[in-house]
């Protein structure tokens, strides 16, 4: 029997264990899911080598379309189904369980290695509160970390028990809880910070003043310089492939959350507000970090990369005097929030599916996950160390343990399951089951046109090419 046949018998559909108290809890939860360190790092890193406001521009047409479209898929069938991804997608058509199962192996996999850089982040909270910013600062002090056999095991086992604990809490008592506290927190401390980059001004050895002015400039001016039509196509795929990364869709999370939101929310302005949340973050995020690079290191400041966060930024802390201690402790919090309420929600996708697979309690479930994940989370630790190896991957870089999982899962799996999503959605139940549901709560479903078009044609070509981009298919082709 359907999720929508229920609601017809009873008035409501049948109860999980455990469900969001509202829409500000199903919101702060999602949001606190979307938000992570993706948004921290990689947003300001891709605007930097994308044309600044030109990839700011591409991103914010495709969180208004591309976004909209996955993120509205992924939660009204979490609601509408009651249950998480595996028999969600069985549920909507029995020959598509396989989708599910592939998308249950997504956090499965990313749960391998979250633990490990949320770690990595704590470390940076004890050196700002133990005075050891001089070191941080140091070109070689983030590779002697994560080198080390000992201390990022320690960290990543440390945020994985948080983890756990507040998963073991349950959906109101511990997921929505912290995330109605922990939120509010990251937003005031990234704005705080984001105000005070664009009062630095600092005057290099060869005489030149650079503002935080002027690297919000930087930041926020198109540069359409050397621009051709593969340029294009590539700033497209990246911020196609930031917004997929950073809404957390594919990978049965909003799935699972949605199937935590009562029938009475509307659905509609709760995706609005996931959106306004993640994309404010990151928008921040970068008029935060650009300005603070471009001031102390200049244009080649901000082609850092992945080491953006643990050794481009300390530098600029420690640039800044007294209050660069503040900021950074401040600066590493922040960025500490965002990953463990990531982490929860990759978390709670795992348990979710287990509670049903396997119809056991949370309690139960989440600790035997636990044990797992801790063995897991010191394998991917040492991956730099003592089970460190090198390997060529399919999109041309090199990777070690951690890269090899993100690889797999973020790289391989999640367009790939976004791919079949639009397929199944758009031309097999078709989208009016996707609309019924968002309009249940006798709420306008204000995009519906647009859903339509996204969902049954464009969506689709999107993904395809993406995944061709992602797995290095693409530069084979051409």
């Amino acid at each position: 029997m359907t999720a929508q046949s229920d609601r017809n018998r009873s008035g409501k559909k049948k109860s999980k264990t455990g469900s969001f108290s509202g829409q500000l809890g199903f919101v702060m939860a999602a949001a606190g899911s979307a938000v992570g360190v993706g948004n921290l790092w990689r947003f300001p890193y891709l605007a930097a080598k994308d044309g600044g406001g030109l990839f700011i521009i591409i991103y914010l047409c495709l969180v208004l379309t591309f976004g909209f479209t996955l993120l509205t898929s992924d939660i009204a069938i979490g609601r509408k189904t009651r249950k998480s991804s595996i028999y969600a997608y069985a549920s909507m058509r029995p020959r598509w369980k396989f989708l599910g199962i592939i998308t249950f192996f997504v956090p499965v996999l990313i749960m391998t290695y979250y633990a490990v850089i949320g770690g990595w982040i704590s470390r940076y909270i004890v050196v700002y509160f133990t005075g050891a910013q001089k070191a941080a600062a140091g070109d070689s002090f983030f590779t002697s970390f994560i080198t080390s056999p000992v201390s990022p095991v320690f960290f990543a086992l440390l945020f994985m028990a948080v983890t756990s604990i507040i998963v073991y809490k349950g959906v109101e008592g511990g997921i929505e809880m912290v995330s109605k506290w922990m939120m509010p927190i990251l937003l005031v401390l990234i704005v705080a910070i984001a105000i005070f980059s664009l009062t630095l001004r600092h005057t290099d050895e060869n005489g030149v003043t650079r503002t935080g002015i002027q690297g919000l400039l930087v930041y926020l001016t198109p540069n359409l310089s050397g621009l051709t039509l593969g340029r294009f196509l590539q700033i497209l795929l990246d911020a196609m492939s930031q917004l997929f990364f950073s809404l957390s869709v594919s990978m049965g999370i909003m799935i699972t959350y949605g199937s935590y939101v009562k029938p009475d929310v509307n659905l509609n302005r709760s995706v609005n507000q996931i959106e306004i949340f993640d994309t404010g973050v990151a928008l921040l995020a970068g008029m935060m970090i650009i300005p603070s690079i471009y001031v102390f290191s200049g244009t080649d400041g901000m082609s850092a990369g992945t080491s953006l966060m643990f050794v481009s930024l300390p530098k600029v802390f420690y640039a800044m005097g007294a209050p660069g201690i503040f900021i950074g402790a401040m600066f590493f919090i922040m960025a500490a929030f965002a990953t463990l309420t990531s982490c929860i929600s990759v978390l709670e996708a795992i348990v979710a599916n287990c509670m049903e697979l396997f119809h056991a309690s949370r309690k139960k479930i989440t600790v035997i996950l636990t044990i797992i994940y801790m063995a897991a989370s010191a394998v991917i630790a040492l991956g730099y160390s003592i089970f460190y190896v090198e390997v060529r991957l399919p999109n041309g870089s090199v990777g070690q343990l951690l890269d090899i999982m993100d690889y797999i899962s973020n790289s391989f799996m999640m367009p790939f399951i976004s791919l079949l999503s639009t397929i199944l959605i758009g031309w097999v139940i078709g989208p009016k089951w996707i609309i019924d549901e968002m309009e249940s709560s006798g709420d306008r479903f204000t995009r519906k046109k647009l859903y339509v078009i996204m969902i049954k044609y464009v969506a689709p070509v999107m993904m395809f090419i993406l995944f061709l981009q992602s797995t290095g298919l693409l530069n084979a082709i051409a």
